[in-house]
């Protein structure tokens, strides 16, 4: 366990972090209870191992602990389908200024953008969910992936591409 100064550090460098964890976690593994899981674990492991970490950028830091921690967790668990299905309700504050139909419209909108950020192959989804919804810095994900930076682009560029046609097709079988 750390010395008394660095739990007070882990505090103010990591802590802050645990949504964007919790975030990663949870499009990497698929449901709630298993995100949970992971971000305890992850969170574990920083804290074990802060004494090494260097610096007060501790988002990339924690973040690269939780893919990691992921990986491992997905290895063991592949088999597993995912339990819960992903509650906009419960993770995004609530738009009081729109109306009841702008707000069905946005429900709709938000469940197709998941279903089909959730049918992308894990390498694409990883890098949009980092990108498009924590939104970090190339480099950021870069280290947080263990890639170059040139890899990420591709993927983005390749992710971004079949979540728009899985968007495109899921739209023209709906109309």
């Amino acid at each position: 366990m750390p010395a008394e100064p660095d739990r007070a550090r882990f505090e103010r460098v990591i802590i802050p972090h645990l949504d964007a964890a919790y975030n990663l976690a949870r499009w990497l593994t698929g449901n709630d209870h298993d995100a949970q899981d992971v971000v305890q674990e992850a969170s574990l492991r920083a804290l074990q191992f802060f004494g090494s970490f260097h610096g007060d950028a501790g988002r990339a830091w924690l973040l690269a602990i939780v893919r990691n921690t992921c990986f491992t967790w997905l290895k063991k668990h592949r088999g597993r389908e995912a339990a819960a299905i992903f509650d906009e309700d419960v993770h995004s504050p609530a738009n009081e200024a729109a109306n009841p139909q702008q707000l069905l419209i946005q429900e709709e909108n938000h469940e197709l953008l998941h279903q089909a950020l959730e049918e992308l192959p894990l390498e694409f989804r990883e890098v949009i969910v980092l990108r498009e919804l924590e939104g970090l810095s190339y480099k950021e994900i870069a280290e947080i992936a263990v890639i170059p930076v040139g890899t990420v682009m591709s993927r983005l560029a390749r992710g971004r591409d079949r979540l728009q046609q899985l968007l495109t097709r899921r739209s023209k079988r709906d109309a």
